[in-house]
């Protein structure tokens, strides 16, 4: 079973909720992981089943980190705010470089996310 995490700005949360609706037979095959309000939101909007984190600002980012550079998490939806500073910048940074040090799928976009669960969906 693959291990997912989840995670979305506030502006990008419906846009995650409504991925989450159209892909919910594949997502419910995974594991999942979410930081702590988006992890609330899924719960709430869809009938998945979430591991919740602290929320961004108050570490949840960094505990997904942790558990990219542990290797037990296979893939990163991360649909981020291009358009806003965030005050836990340094954060997200230190998430998407680990994903990258350790060769970790990551997407950042709606686009990016739909072949990461499509790959995954095919893979499992």
């Amino acid at each position: 079973m693959s291990r997912l995490a989840l995670i979305a700005h506030d502006e990008e949360k419906p846009a995650l909720i409504e991925f989450a609706e159209r892909y919910e037979d594949a997502l419910a095959t995974c594991d999942l992981v979410a930081t702590g309000t988006t992890g609330k939101r899924l719960q709430a909007e869809t009938e998945l089943e979430v591991e919740r984190k602290e929320s961004g600002p108050y570490g949840g980012d960094l505990m997904i980190g942790a558990e990219v550079a542990a290797g037990i998490i296979d893939g990163v939806i991360f649909l981020r705010d291009p358009l806003r500073a965030q005050p836990h910048e340094p954060d997200i940074s230190a998430l998407l470089r680990i994903c990258d040090v350790h060769d970790t799928a990551l997407a950042t976009n709606l686009a990016s996310a739909t072949f990461l669960i499509e790959g995954l969906a095919e893979a499992g």
